[in-house]
């Protein structure tokens, strides 16, 4: 009978703390922009119920993102879109008060890598160039490699390099390529890598040509 009078009585102190601090809400408004491949770390936080709280996600996460039930939102976006989530929240009353709140968010490309000029074979040569942009604002020490990579042997040829600083709100910042070659059938790959030191973090984009290339020179 004690056991269940000391119960009855932690269940109304729960109440009575959850109703005296008014009722629960998430205090976060917006969510910030987030970068395909960049880190994102925010801490949610509610006001009023009855603390400690349970965060739950209603609706799916962007991919590569997720959320801790304290309500560390964490990880690294890997598609450029605008989403739409619904977060809910629930207090340790008995029984517990939940809150939902939708939040809309913006996922860029904080490294763009595109072709600008699409690789081509021009006689014994394959050329082209790309475009970079950096849509952080953060500065890459950015590495843009290009190859050829022969389909019969598989064979990689470096037919272009570019390493340097990349500042931010650089956009489409053109990197031209291009080399003799041996006739044969090429793919074309471009790896833009780009190091943020000071965020020991790395993002990378690759490009490849949807079909091979054919030099063909000489009788």
């Amino acid at each position: 009978m004690a056991k269940i009078v000391m119960a009855v009585a932690t269940v109304a102190v729960l109440l009575a703390t959850s109703l005296a601090q008014g009722p629960l809400s998430i205090v976060e408004d917006s969510l910030p922009t987030m970068h395909t491949g960049d880190e994102f770390h925010l801490a949610l936080h509610a006001k009023g119920g009855a603390p400690p709280y349970q965060w739950t996600a209603v609706d799916d996460l962007p991919a590569g993102i997720r959320l801790s039930a304290d309500g560390l939102l964490s990880g690294r976006p890997v598609k450029v879109e605008d989403v739409t989530v619904r977060l809910k929240v629930a207090d340790s009353a008995t029984p517990p008060q939940t809150a939902e709140k939708e939040f809309h968010a913006t996922i860029t490309a904080a490294l763009l890598l595109s072709w600008l000029d699409a690789p081509k074979v021009n006689n014994d040569r394959i050329d082209g160039s790309l475009k970079v942009s950096n849509g952080s604002k953060d500065t890459f020490d950015l590495t843009v490699v290009i190859v050829a990579v022969a389909t019969d042997t598989d064979r990689a040829t470096a037919i272009g390099y570019q390493h340097f600083p990349l500042k931010p709100g650089t956009t489409d910042l053109k990197i031209p390529f291009g080399l003799s070659m041996p006739n044969g059938s090429y793919i074309v790959h471009a790896d833009a890598i780009a190091e943020i030191e000071a965020k020991n973090s790395i993002l990378r984009q690759r490009l490849q040509t949807p079909r091979s290339l054919q030099v063909a020179v000489g009788p």
